[in-house]
Formats: structure tokens, C-alpha cells, sequence
């Protein structure tokens, strides 16, 4: 996503703002609105990223990411799994079903933690994730939000193929 638009609409609407003040606001404004491109790029950065938090915390355990090439972020998007009823294994037995989403509640903004798992979980939580086409967090919120409200699981999503429907905060 190019950012550059957005930045030279502000610089546009600061000098045209500046204008009513007369030649010398309107001079000061440009020179603001040059040093000024660094933070507007950082607030709009900030702001993509928010809105991509709560598009993941609705699309879980899909998830939406911000990433920076060069100055201009791309999204990564990461739909959830498709889910499927229980297949029977080689051995005869039937699979786990798959882990409910989170909990819908808003619960706010996100939190870092640091878990430290014995070395020889880290493959399988890795393989796993990958399985479920997830990211290593993603899939260990999931599989948390699934152990302290086994009732979430009866939750259905709504959604229809690849497709997705609602509104986005």
C-alpha cells in the first residue's frame, strides 16, 4: 500500500489551511509539512495496524498482518482454516475436532507475555500451527482461548467458502 497519496493530501490541505494566514503561515506550513512526513507516516502506520488487530481479533483464528516493505506496509492476510466434521485416522480413530475461535467479547487492546515451553514442544506447536495454516501465536491464543472456555467451541462462524460477511469496526 503506498502511503505517499496520503501524505501529500495532508501537506496539500496543511498548505491550504496555512493560505488564510497569509504568504508567511502558508511558508511555515510547507516547511512543517516536510519534517512533518516521518510522523504522519508513523501515525498512518499505527493506525493500519490497529485496525488490523481488530480485523484478527474478529477473524480468529484467521489473522490480518502489517508488514513494512521498504516505507510502505503490505497486509498479509490468513484465513481461518476450512473446518471439516472429524476424519477417522489411519489407526481407526477419530480426530480431535478442531479448537473453537476466541471468545466474540471485546476484551481490548492485546497484551505481551513471555511462555516458555520445553524444547521439545516448540517442533510440535510449530507443526501444528503450520497444520492449521496459523501462525505460532495465533494458534497458541486459540488453543489458550479453548482451555479456559471449553463452551466457545459450540460457537459457529459466520462465514460461507472463502468468503466473509459482517462489519469491521
Amino acid at each position: 500500500m503506498d502511503l505517499a497519496p496520503y501524505v501529500d493530501h495532508l501537506r496539500r490541505e496543511l498548505a491550504i489551511a496555512a493560505g488564510a494566514g497569509g504568504e508567511e503561515a502558508r511558508a511555515l506550513a510547507e516547511r512543517l509539512a516536510a519534517t512533518l512526513e516521518s510522523a504522519t507516516r508513523l501515525a498512518l502506520l499505527e493506525a493500519l495496524s490497529a485496525a488490523a488487530d481488530e480485523i484478527t481479533h474478529d477473524l480468529s483464528p484467521g489473522s490480518v498482518e502489517v508488514r513494512l516493505r521498504g516505507r510502505d506496509p503490505d497486509f498479509v492476510v490468513t484465513p481461518p482454516p476450512a473446518t471439516r466434521p472429524p476424519e477417522e485416522s489411519e489407526t481407526g480413530r477419530a480426530e480431535k475436532p478442531p479448537l473453537p475461535p476466541p471468545p466474540d467479547a471485546d476484551e481490548g487492546g492485546t497484551s505481551r507475555i513471555s511462555l516458555r515451553v520445553p524444547e521439545h514442544l516448540k517442533p510440535r506447536i510449530e507443526e501444528a500451527a503450520a497444520r492449521d495454516g496459523l501462525s505460532v501465536n495465533a494458534w497458541l491464543v486459540r488453543a489458550v482461548s479453548a482451555a479456559l472456555d471449553p463452551a466457545a467451541g459450540n460457537r459457529s462462524a459466520h462465514r460461507s467458502g472463502n468468503r466473509y460477511s459482517g462489519w469491521v469496526r
